[in-house]
């Protein structure tokens, strides 16, 4: 199914059904990637009554070739590692660690930014929904997931309006399940299948954070 979506409020509004079918857990957790995955895990988390947080990924890339990642860091501290990479360098272990802990560094400032004085992300033992509001390539879905699964989650699903056939496919080898509402044959950007697609700027995620915290009820989208 191909299909546009007005914005990333009614894509994450299109996309909880799907989510309910494939979702069991009635305490599942919803994970957005931030800035432009919060809008869309809003409207799921709000349609299915599940709380909602932030994690924050970043790409660990290589010192003079940062587009190359040696591996990524995430939310909760996790730390996975592109051992076909690494095996490049003379000394893989100390570089990826200098670079990895200058991202984490960065984590931190975003989830301070985001999350405020939430508890410490805790995800062991959960079913946790990874958002997005679409998926060209699928590196940072898959880092989000692989960090989960380090951090002892007990399942998770890769889940976006939109997605790529080939980045689905890439997912599916490392999430539990991945769930889209459309692939389209032709993926060129995420942009493309949003009439509207300005950026999440920081003060929305911390009004949709904030928001989810304390539901204004189910009549439109947060002011």
């Amino acid at each position: 199914m191909t299909r546009r979506f007005h914005d990333r409020y009614e894509a994450g509004r299109a996309l909880a059904p799907e989510l309910a079918r494939v979702v069991r857990d009635r305490d599942a957790l919803v994970l957005a990637l931030p800035r432009g995955g919060v809008p869309v895990a809003y409207e799921v988390a709000r349609a299915l009554d599940w709380p909602l947080d932030v994690m924050v990924v970043r790409k660990v890339g290589l010192p003079g070739q940062p587009e190359l990642a040696m591996g990524a860091v995430a939310s909760g501290g996790a730390r996975v590692a592109n051992e076909d990479v690494l095996a490049l360098l003379k000394d893989p272990h100390a570089v990826f660690e200098q670079v990895a802990a200058r991202e984490l560094e960065e984590v931190s400032r975003r989830e301070l930014l985001y999350r405020g004085d939430r508890p410490k992300l805790s995800v062991a033992g959960r079913t946790c929904v990874v958002i997005d509001d679409g998926v060209a390539t699928g590196a940072t879905m898959e880092a989000a997931v692989l960090a989960l699964r380090s951090l002892g989650a007990a399942r998770i699903v890769a889940a976006a309006p939109v997605a790529a056939s080939s980045a689905r496919e890439r997912l599916q080898r490392s999430a539990d399940a991945v769930v889209c509402v459309s692939e389209p044959t032709w993926f060129q950007s995420v942009g493309q299948w949003y009439e509207d697609f300005e950026q999440t700027e920081d003060a929305e995620v911390e009004r949709l954070l904030s928001a989810s915290r304390h539901p204004v009820g189910r009549e439109g989208t947060p002011c």
